[in-house]
């Protein structure tokens, strides 16, 4: 696995990741995102049902939290997730948590972890951590990690602890890697963990960057634990300690305004969970990200940028502050957010165009907002593959849309879009916070 870099533009990476999957045959272009999946699927869709959209990640993220429990059927079947859930052909990244979901704290140890499954709390030591790698057989996957360090009143001994066993859970599981014949050619990713902590952060970093990993984690930055001012400053600082020629995978962040300024902070890559929290709130994705000015080329399909039919004129405008304090903590990660519609609302009854005009997805050629308005409210489960199969769509697009307007210097442009045509205002002004805070 190696990361190719095209240009770097006001901190953001543009390139492509190579020699991904065990024989290499796979790439996949930066910044992006994963697809997500809930136990090797992505949530309310098919397999075929999902190929049926284009420009798909190439990349599947698998979860341990929803596999552990089925770790003695995947070792009788011996041949791996990929076959056992009968997965097209595709890279898996096997992550230790779902990223829609946050776990329970206080559940860590020195030896080990805990993730959470549908029958409860899995306790995870390093060996069976590892003989769960073996049993899912993915093709690169996150080391065992202490991240219970994102609530904001978390200690600095607690946060230092942290730090210290994700490292040496690092080292034990290299150790059994390369002794395990099974995940010859599979990378690993170091987690970066350290909390809130500047010192933390950058130590783990360093010594993180010491270790034979294929790429790097960043944890504990998630939207619920800190404001985007104190996170891009942890980031910029974290980045400093790691090799340009490997790649930044950040969990836990996927608004479109977070990743921005996540990426513009010099990250690679993201989970793609946000479609899917959408989707459970029986919203669609609208936001704005067309940058062309040719009117003929804009919205023609899954890969162009689409563009939001009509403005929702009573949205409320939303201010996102870039100098926000530690104190400042986003919104309830169950809320609405200004890049979707409720398609519940009634004032959708009578709306009878697509979610998107010009987005190319099943859904918004065939349907229109009144008809998922109508399958919301009467409970059908059609609602919620036509609003997954929008939302995976319109993500990607905005993933492809974000690499066009780095490649073109028009990342600027491609901001205000994103923002004002979402109704929210982005506030420059004010000091931001000094390391030391």
């Amino acid at each position: 696995m190696k990361l190719e870099l095209a240009r770097v533009v006001q901190g953001c990476r543009l390139g492509v990741l190579t020699g991904l999957g065990r024989a290499g045959q796979h790439s996949l272009e930066v910044p992006g995102c994963l697809l997500y999946t809930r136990c090797g699927s992505v949530p309310h869709l098919t397999q075929d049902t999902l190929h049926t959209l284009s420009n798909l990640p190439s990349v599947t993220q698998l979860t341990l939290s929803t596999l552990a429990e089925h770790q003695e059927v995947l070792e009788e079947f011996n041949e791996g997730v990929r076959k056992f859930a009968g997965l097209h052909d595709t890279v898996l990244y096997c992550s230790l948590h779902d990223p829609a979901t946050l776990s329970p704290t206080g559940h860590i140890t020195n030896k080990t972890v805990s993730v959470w499954g549908s029958g409860g709390r899995i306790e995870l030591s390093v060996d069976k951590f590892m003989a769960l790698q073996k049993a899912v057989q993915p093709d690169l996957y996150q080391s065992m990690a202490d991240g219970e360090t994102w609530p904001s009143n978390t200690s600095r001994k607690r946060v230092r602890k942290s730090v210290d066993r994700t490292l040496a859970h690092l080292d034990e599981c290299l150790l059994l890697h390369h002794k395990t014949q099974e995940l010859k050619g599979v990378e690993v990713l170091g987690v970066v963990e350290g909390g809130d902590v500047m010192e933390e952060r950058v130590r783990s970093a360093r010594e993180t960057a010491k270790r034979p990993v294929g790429g790097f984690c960043l944890d504990g930055l998630q939207s619920a634990a800190m404001g985007q001012n104190l996170r891009t400053q942890l980031i910029t600082a974290v980045i400093k300690e790691l090799p340009e020629d490997k790649p930044r995978l950040l969990q836990g962040v996927g608004r479109p305004d977070q990743v921005l300024s996540c990426v513009e902070a010099g990250v690679d890559l993201f989970e793609s969970f946000f479609p899917y929290q959408v989707t459970e709130r029986g919203c669609a994705l609208t936001f704005t990200f067309n940058i062309t000015t040719d009117p003929e080329t804009s919205g023609t399909g899954v890969q162009a940028a689409p563009t939001v039919l009509k403005l929702d004129e009573d949205k409320p405008e939303v201010n996102i502050v870039e100098n926000d304090g530690p104190d400042h903590l986003p919104e309830d990660q169950s809320s609405m957010t200004p890049f979707e519609i409720n398609l519940k609302d009634k004032r959708f009854r009578d709306d009878f165009g697509p979610l998107v005009e010009g987005c190319g997805c099943y859904c918004c050629k065939n349907h229109q907002r009144a008809y998922l308005h109508h399958l919301l409210v009467t409970n059908e489960l059609l609602a919620g593959v036509l609003l997954m199969l929008h939302n995976t769509a319109h993500y990607c697009a905005f993933f492809s849309a974000l690499r066009g307007a780095i490649a073109s210097n028009r990342l600027e442009h491609l901001k205000e879009r994103v923002l004002k045509g979402s109704g929210m205002v982005l506030v420059r002004e004010g000091a931001g916070l000094t390391d030391g805070q």
